[in-house]
């Protein structure tokens, strides 16, 4: 099982200053009218969290480090949320384990600078009923940054608005995140008609 590049992640408290996970996510248009949610690299679970509240279904969470889905699984359980099933998988190598067209949402959070960016879109897509939203957040292209992978693979906004449509999604917008500083997002679609899948 391999790691994205630079995964390492901070102490849990240090990670969670740096988000207002709520507002981001309602910025980003994963809201109440989503029923199913799929999260791509969990981390310490303050977005899946703040997906369980929200979402009308099952947020289903993944991550490929144990210690991440321990401690994401302790955060819902904290919280008493009990919509959410958090599950330890390579999805780089092994996909979502969800079936095709199954997820209201997807979310993309800090993890586009894999090696293969547009295959893990691909995945995002066959996951996502026609219509279904993709949600994308990535650090600042700022070395600036508390945090953030190094600038040599640290994606900027236009590159993941480019991989994203070549993986088959409409680009609906960039959103600045001014509740979250140092990052950017991007909402696109699946295309809701058969046709444009790709």
């Amino acid at each position: 099982m391999a790691k994205g590049r630079e995964s390492g992640m901070p102490a849990a408290e240090r990670w969670s200053s740096f988000f207002d996970a709520d507002c981001m996510l309602a910025k980003l248009d994963c809201t109440p009218a989503c029923h199913d949610v799929l999260e791509f690299g969990c981390g310490y679970g303050l977005f899946t969290e703040a997906a369980a509240r929200v979402a009308r279904g099952t947020v289903y969470a993944i991550d490929i480090v144990p210690e991440m889905v321990v401690a994401t699984r302790r955060r819902l359980q904290q919280a008493g949320l009990q919509n959410a099933v958090v599950e330890e998988r390579d999805f780089v190598a092994d996909g979502a384990g969800r079936p095709g067209a199954s997820v209201d949402y997807a979310m993309l959070f800090n993890i586009l600078h894999i090696d293969a960016p547009v295959a893990l879109l691909r995945e995002a897509y066959r996951a996502l009923n026609p219509g279904g939203t993709l949600g994308i957040v990535h650090w600042n292209y700022d070395p600036a940054t508390p945090r953030g992978p190094s600038m040599a693979i640290r994606p900027r906004p236009e590159q993941c608005r480019e991989w994203a449509q070549s993986a088959g999604f409409e680009f609906v917008r960039f959103e600045p995140l001014a509740c979250c500083e140092h990052h950017y997002g991007i909402v696109c679609r699946r295309p809701p008609t058969a046709e444009h899948a790709r």
